[in-house]
């Protein structure tokens, strides 16, 4: 979940539960959920004509009554059938008016069972489609609403697409579609669940004006052509796990883009085009105050990866230092020193563990309002830049920063490792049990989320992870078990040395760890990434203590059962007054293992696992073995 998406479930969380209840249909037939706005083709003259436009005469009225119209409503099925592959936008800003015109080319896929007839797309409801054209041809297509909370409005419009010829599975069809409409900032989704308006507005932040556009697409605002179920706040994490389904149906799709921005006044001077960030250079000045001056700028096609295309052009003044670039507002400059700060604290442990050449440039844009949640779009964040400690600014500023210093197309080693420097850095600012405890505050939801020991394989196995859950939670968990069972020298190698373009089968970083550590690790790769077998689920089964041959030394064995379907690598400890002896165990899925150790001086407790290995239920076992005192006579 980005920083956004976690301000939002904050903040429906706060809403008045009444107000949480269903406000929408899931459009899966004709109802409240759904109106009919119009229908048209891409070919005809009149498609731009208002709804009242004069009837068509009989020639063209027997002409269009021999057209196979498309469906009234699109149905789940086909919308889930339906997967984007390319994008190729041309995008025209025109900030004064709000406004946005866009011409998108697209590459289509049927991934369902059964062939399709007819093609949904969505865009905001603040659009409204003008032509659409399937291979060239011009389509027929029914536009309508649907309600969505997909959109900061809290709807859509979906154009259902008919097709002159069924759409068989696996294969693509090419459409070329137009259209257009104003985007000032709303949060009506929020306010009309109880979100007090403030709160709300600063969440839903997105926009087109004069100063700042920003467009964060899916989740916020639905500016490029989608296919997708819809999706309601108060229901459930309906919403939250549809983002999360949008952004693996798109993450291997192409994206390039072409955007032509109006301005009045001073231009913009920086911009930032799904993550990648550019320095805008206008193509001509304004003229007066009745023609525009133009700014261009291009994105060359790229894999869109796990966040949402985004689109932002602002104007902003830039301060460097510490590997990061800060483009603040004039009024928020005197607070960039902070971030810049922070950075230079964390860099030193980003350059051990991932070495010192980041893949991308590291910057923080400053937002708009200082209240406006925080959004990081790969190795930009945006943020209210406010003065602040630099300690307070650490942590996510490393999280930042591993995300430019490290890149994978696999969302679990992406956040997975950001989420792991920054228990890193935790570790290095209070010590081990700090770390474990921040590691372990997700457990419970982890636990609730993976499946229970009797139906392993029923949650998600990390190559194909979408709830951040699996991808965050649970991948930083495995970065830590990594750690200890390979040692930190060897997973700080194979973070330098990993190659994302080199990993098409997922199995990328296992190879350059495993070369590292000069040790197999494929049961933990097996059964922690590329199958989800569950938790493990340990206690203590026995502890033997008996005094040995060595005066003073104890040979303890401690039985340890694994009822869970997956196998882990535990630390078990013995303790004897101010010695401890921890060794790490193998625990095999659905086993008990028996292990011994010596030890001076007689045993006080036994504990197995110290919270670095998640569990079905807790994540530490300990054992007494402290001898009860001898009764006293009575008199």
């Amino acid at each position: 979940m980005s920083c956004s998406r976690l301000f939002l479930a904050v903040l429906l969380a706060a809403a008045p539960a009444a107000a949480q209840q269903t406000l929408g249909n899931r459009a899966d037939s004709p109802g409240p959920g759904a109106a009919v706005l119009f229908s048209r083709s891409a070919g005809d003259p009149a498609s731009s004509a208002p709804e009242n436009a004069a009837a068509p005469g009989p020639e063209q009225a027997q002409a269009d009554s021999a057209k196979t119209p498309p469906a009234a409503m699109a149905s789940d099925a086909e919308r889930r059938a339906v997967s984007i592959l390319a994008y190729d936008l041309d995008v025209h800003l025109q900030a004064r008016q709000q406004a946005m015109q866009v011409r998108a080319r697209l590459v289509l896929r049927n991934d369902g069972q059964s062939p399709l007839l007819h093609l949904p797309l969505q865009i905001s409801s603040q659009f409204s489609w003008t032509a659409i054209r399937v291979e060239d041809a011009p389509a027929e297509f029914l536009q309508q609403e649907i309600a969505s909370d997909a959109d900061h409005t809290g709807k859509l419009h979906e154009a259902v697409i008919a097709l002159a010829h069924p759409l068989a599975p696996r294969q693509t069809v090419a459409v070329d579609a137009t259209y257009e409409g104003a985007v000032p900032a709303t949060a009506a989704r929020l306010e009309r669940i109880g979100v007090p308006a403030e709160l709300a507005n600063d969440s839903d932040w997105d926009r087109i004006s004069e100063g700042f556009t920003g467009l964060r697409g899916f989740g916020d605002v639905v500016w490029y052509p989608v296919s997708s179920l819809p999706a309601m706040l108060g229901q459930g994490d309906q919403l939250f796990s549809e983002v999360a389904e949008q952004r693996f149906r798109q993450s291997a799709a192409t994206i390039k883009m072409q955007v032509t921005a109006e301005f009045f006044g001073p231009p913009p001077n920086l911009a930032v085009l799904d993550g990648k960030l550019s320095i805008v250079t206008p193509q001509s000045p304004p003229l007066g105050d009745s023609v525009p001056g133009i700014a261009i700028l291009q994105l060359p096609e790229r894999t869109v990866g796990f966040e949402p295309p985004s689109l932002f052009l602002l104007r902003r003044t830039e301060e460097t230092g510490g590997g990061v670039e800060v483009f603040a507002r004039t009024e928020d400059l005197p607070n960039a020193q902070a971030y810049i700060t922070a950075a230079t604290m964390v860099t030193p442990l980003i350059h051990w563990w991932m070495g010192s050449h980041p893949k991308s440039e590291t910057a923080i844009v400053d937002l708009p309002e200082n209240g406006d949640a925080p959004y990081e779009d790969g190795s930009v964040l945006f943020t209210g830049v406010q003065s602040a400690e630099p300690q307070t600014l650490a942590g996510p500023l490393l999280h930042l920063l591993a995300n430019s210093y490290f890149r994978s197309p696999y969302p679990w080693l992406q956040e997975g490792a950001a989420n792991f420097m920054a228990t890193l850095w935790m570790e290095q600012q209070q010590g081990r049990d700090a770390a474990i405890r921040q590691l372990n505050d997700a457990h419970a939801a982890l636990s609730l989320a993976e499946p229970a020991p009797q139906s392993p394989g029923a949650g998600e196995t990390l190559l194909a992870a979408r709830d951040p859950i699996y991808y965050r939670t649970k991948a930083t968990y495995i970065f830590w078990m990594l750690r200890d069972a390979a040692g930190d020298d060897a997973l700080a190698t194979a973070f330098r040395r990993y190659r994302p373009q080199e990993d098409a089968a997922g199995d990328g970083f296992e190879r350059v760890l495993e070369q590292a550590a000069g040790r197999n690790l494929r049961w933990l790769f097996e059964d922690w990434v590329y199958h989800d077998r569950g938790l493990p689920d340990l206690s203590i089964a026995g502890v033997f203590s008996n005094a040995a041959s060595i005066p003073g030394t104890f040979l303890v064995s401690v039985d340890v059962s694994n009822d869970g379907s997956a196998a882990a690598e535990v630390p078990i400890s013995v303790t004897s007054g101010s010695v401890t002896v921890t060794e790490r165990v193998m625990t095999p899925a659905r086993s008990k293992i028996s292990h011994r150790f010596l030890i001076q001086g007689e045993p006080l407790q036994v504990a197995v696992n110290d919270g670095t290995v998640p569990e079905v239920d807790a994540a530490i076992h300990r054992r007494s073995l402290t001898l009860a005192p001898a009764a006293t006579p009575s008199p």
